[in-house]
C-alpha cells in the first residue's frame, strides 16, 4: 500500500495541511522580489523527474533578471554566497531556503514528494549510469540526504563510484 500510493497521501494530506501556512509567506514574498527589479515572482525550473518525465519545478526567484547561467566544472548549478545574480532578497530567499518553498505546489500537483532524491537538470540524463536511474522509479524530493547532511557542500557526482 505505502509503495503504491501510501506515501503519495501522506504527501498529499501534509501539503494541503502546510499550504495556509505557505498562503502568507507568499503574499509577503511576492511582492518584495517583483519590486527588486520587475521580474516574474517564480523561477520554473525543467527537472528530470519520475520515470524520467521532465517537469517544471517552482522556486521563488532570487537572481536578477537574464542572469547568465553559470555551472561548475561537475555540471552542477553554482551557487555561491557571493553570486553578484543574486537580488537583494535573493541571497535571503537562499540562505533560509525559502526560494525552495513553492515546491509544496509541486507535491500537490504530484511532480514532487517531500522527500526522495533532489530533482537533477534533464541534460544531467546522459551522464546518469544505470544505478544512478533507479532514482528515477521514485519521485524526487523536496529534500533529501544530501541537503539535511551536506547543505550544497558537495558535487554533484560524489555518491558516484
Amino acid at each position: 500500500m505505502y509503495k503504491n500510493g501510501g506515501k503519495r497521501l501522506i504527501d498529499l494530506f501534509f501539503a494541503i495541511l502546510f499550504l495556509p501556512l505557505w498562503l502568507p509567506i507568499l503574499f509577503i514574498l511576492a511582492p518584495i522580489i517583483y519590486f527588486s527589479d520587475k521580474g516574474p515572482i517564480f523561477y520554473n525550473a525543467n527537472r528530470l523527474g519520475k520515470e524520467g518525465n521532465i517537469f517544471k519545478m517552482y522556486k521563488f526567484r532570487s537572481m536578477r533578471m537574464n542572469a547568465p547561467d553559470l555551472r561548475n566544472p561537475d555540471g552542477s548549478t553554482f551557487n555561491s554566497e557571493e553570486d553578484p545574480r543574486l537580488t537583494s532578497i535573493g541571497n535571503f530567499l537562499r540562505k533560509s531556503s525559502l526560494d525552495e518553498t513553492p515546491q509544496l505546489l509541486n507535491v500537490i500537483k504530484g511532480d514532487m514528494s517531500f522527500i526522495g532524491p533532489r530533482p537533477d537538470l534533464p541534460e544531467q540524463y546522459d551522464l546518469y549510469s544505470e544505478k544512478d536511474k533507479d532514482k528515477l522509479l521514485i519521485r524526487p524530493g523536496i529534500t533529501g540526504y544530501n541537503q539535511a547532511y551536506f547543505r550544497n557542500t558537495i558535487p554533484c557526482d560524489y555518491f558516484a563510484g
